[in-house]
């Protein structure tokens, strides 16, 4: 793209404009996203972080709409309701009916802790049937493409602010955008610009 406008910009310079602005860009489009379904699907995939792996939290709608989604070293109660407190907290989410997960043994009581605490509703009902998470299981390869291309990950915190901005543009392509359609590639390019204040 740098060489199409007769720039040279080194690689390494790509990389420090991810790590400022990819969490920029995530913070900004959260006020312009269309309000999520209310059927909602959590699973988790790994991230390879140095010579480790890392757990990416993540929550869709049974539309694949992304809700949230957040890295974290472990994946046990404390990592699941850690995730429960931040996707609740999401400025484009409406009160989820059911809660769809696999059979990981730490959901069930992360959910029930977090309905004792009223962050999430007592109504809501937590299904543990694997083929309804068929449509974030799908959502993943997404991501994980992105990751494989950024090749390896040397720290957490690099890690963190990459997928920011990878989850970010994800929400723009899948057309989560309020008024921008999924195949208007110049108006996602424009509205990217337009969070920023500057002309196309």
């Amino acid at each position: 793209m740098m060489r199409e406008r007769g720039l040279d910009v080194d690689h390494s310079t790509i990389f420090r404009w991810v790590q400022r602005y990819a969490p920029e860009i995530n913070k900004r489009i959260r006020q312009h996203l269309k309000m999520s379904g209310t059927s909602y699907r959590i699973d988790e995939t790994y991230i390879k972080v140095g010579k480790t792996c890392k757990y990416l939290y993540r929550a869709v709608d049974k539309e694949g709409n992304t809700i949230e989604f957040m890295l974290n070293a472990k994946r046990d109660v404390s990592a699941a309701k850690r995730f429960f407190k931040k996707m609740m907290r999401a400025h484009h989410r409406r009160l989820p009916f059911s809660i769809s997960v696999d059979k990981n043994a730490a959901y069930p009581e992360a959910f029930s802790t977090a309905q004792a605490e009223r962050i999430v509703p007592e109504d809501c009902k937590l299904r543990r049937v694997k083929y309804l998470n068929n449509v974030i299981e799908q959502d993943h390869r997404f991501i994980k493409k992105k990751v494989r291309a950024s090749q390896c990950f040397k720290r957490f915190h690099t890690a963190e602010r990459t997928l920011e901005g990878i989850e970010a543009i994800n929400m723009i392509r899948k057309g989560q955008v309020r008024r921008l359609g999924r195949s208007d590639a110049r108006g996602q390019a424009n509205f990217v610009l337009s969070l920023f204040q500057v002309a196309a």
